[in-house]
Formats: structure tokens, C-alpha cells, sequence
């Protein structure tokens, strides 16, 4: 724990832990020291953001503290927090993460609520999330509508097997298939679907160096690498996507805050497709295109 730049608490409680790890952290610059001491300690004695806040007095073991140190270092080296505790929380459910799947971030919980929209009314649904990765998508939705039937495709089989994983332990594993291949490539012939979901990769080239180093170093690039100019995928499912609609069904992309028009334009080049509204995020950044197929 020590920092000769830090003084050193006289008894290592909770308390103590969480304040000098907070400070520790920021004058290391991570975005969100608090938060991220109090998900890593929490991660290490087993307990919840409300139990340390409680019991604040408590004082961990010299192993434990060894333990937490070690994960705060790696933090400082840049390794994402979803990665160090091996989880990350979305929409309402709990998911396994590694380094092999992009950790489920708050803005593709827009693509997931608008999927709900669209299938409330359906009976029986069927649906194909592509590029699956931790599987968040397929497994909520399935999770959320109880009669629907989600078909879920990644060309990582290291993917597949967290997204099997994420589905068994959110109680899905039934009623979500995992196919491995490159879009619509796996996918039995005649297939059609209510409902295409995608968060396809989308950073350009040009972008990585811009990225904040724990995605640009340690998330999978193929999870994130979109081509040349970041719509390579889009090109792709809206090229693709047709015979896989049923008449009426909807197609849903998560999209990068600047890629709204470039994206319209693409889907708007497909005959068979009606372009819908662009969907926003909490922050008010366009985040999910839609369109119908006629």
C-alpha cells in the first residue's frame, strides 16, 4: 500500500483503505478513483458498496490487503476494473467479462430497451444479436422476454464461451443459441428473424490512438476495430441483413455519437429497407439506428 508521497493511516480499516486508495488513485489519474476502490475492495472481502459503507471500521486481513494492492497496481498499469473482478453489471443483470469479450457499457442498454419495445407485442419472437461478445444483448433480452428465442453469432469461439457462460448463470441457456462465424455466415438457411441487434465494432483506424488506454490496450481489437473508417460492419449487415428479416421485422445498430448520417446513408442504400428514428442515449448522443424491412 505504501507511497512515500501518501502518509500512511495508523490502522488499516475499511475507512482508511477506501480514502488513501481514492487519493492514490487520482493523483494516478483514473477516471473514477472512488468508484473503482470501493468496486476492488468490495471484490477482495466478498461484500457490497453498502457493507463497506457500514461496517467502515472493519479492518482486513494482511493477506486481503496484499491481495487489494496487487489489483490496484494492476488499475494504475491501465487494466479495466470489469476485468480485475472478472464481472460487470448491465441492464439488471450480473455478466462475466474477460479479455476476450468488449465489457457491456450503459449506452448498448439503449439498444437493448428498444428491442423490448419492439417485441413486447410479438408472441413467440425470434431474434439475432450479432457479434454476441459477453453475450449482454441476447442474454437480456432473453432474460426480459420470456418467449422469445435469441439466435447469438461471434467469430471469437473464446466470446462464445463467456456469452454460454453469461447465458447459464442469468437462467437463458435454454432459450439462446450460439453460433460461431462472421455474421450471418452460420446461420441455417431460410432463417428469418422479428428482430436483428447489432454493436458492431466502430472505431476507425485513426481513432485508436484516441481511445483511453485500458480500452485501446487491453479490450479485444477485434470487438472494436471497424476498418479504414469505422463503418466496415455496417456496410456489411445492411448488404446482408435482407433475407434474414422477416416483412416488418427490425434491424437495431449501436452506432459511435458521430456516425448517425454516415450510417443512414448506408441503410437508406438498401432498397428493402425503411430507415426509422435514430435513437439517443442518456447522454443525448445518437446511439442506436434502426430500419424495417418492407
Amino acid at each position: 500500500m505504501a507511497d512515500p508521497a501518501q502518509q500512511l493511516p495508523a490502522v488499516w480499516t475499511i475507512k482508511s483503505i477506501l480514502a488513501w486508495t481514492t487519493d492514490y488513485l487520482a493523483k494516478k489519474g483514473v477516471e473514477n478513483p472512488r468508484a473503482d476502490a470501493q468496486i476492488l475492495l468490495g471484490h477482495v472481502l466478498g461484500y457490497d458498496k453498502t457493507y463497506l459503507a457500514v461496517n467502515f471500521a472493519e479492518q482486513p486481513s494482511e493477506a486481503d490487503r496484499g491481495r487489494f494492492k496487487e489489483l490496484v497496481q494492476r488499475r494504475v498499469a491501465g487494466w479495466p476494473v470489469a476485468y480485475l473482478v472478472g464481472r460487470r453489471g448491465f441492464y439488471t443483470l450480473d455478466f462475466e467479462v474477460t479479455p476476450a469479450v468488449l465489457i457491456p457499457r450503459p449506452d448498448t442498454e439503449t439498444l437493448v430497451l428498444e428491442a423490448l419495445t419492439r417485441l413486447k407485442p410479438l408472441t413467440d419472437p425470434v431474434v439475432l444479436d450479432l457479434g454476441t461478445g459477453s453475450g449482454c444483448i441476447a442474454v437480456t433480452i432473453a432474460h426480459e422476454k420470456k418467449d422469445a428465442r435469441v439466435t447469438a453469432v461471434d467469430v471469437s469461439p473464446d466470446a462464445l464461451d463467456v456469452a454460454r457462460r453469461n447465458a447459464a448463470r442469468n437462467g437463458v441457456a435454454d432459450r439462446v443459441t450460439f453460433l460461431h462465424g462472421d455474421l450471418f455466415a452460420p446461420l441455417p438457411a431460410g432463417a428469418t428473424f422479428d428482430l436483428v441487434a447489432s454493436n458492431p465494432p466502430y472505431i476507425a483506424h485513426n481513432e485508436f490512438a484516441t481511445l483511453q488506454p485500458d480500452v485501446r490496450d487491453h479490450e479485444p481489437r477485434g470487438a472494436l476495430d471497424g476498418g479504414a473508417d469505422g463503418l466496415a460492419f455496417y456496410r456489411r449487415i445492411a448488404a446482408g441483413v435482407g433475407p434474414f428479416l422477416k416483412p416488418g421485422g427490425r434491424l437495431l445498430l449501436e452506432i459511435g455519437s458521430t456516425q448517425e448520417a454516415d450510417v443512414r446513408g448506408i441503410l437508406a442504400g438498401q432498397p428493402e429497407l425503411e430507415v426509422g428514428p435514430t435513437l439517443k442515449d442518456l447522454a443525448g448522443h445518437p446511439r442506436v439506428v434502426s430500419a424495417t424491412k418492407k
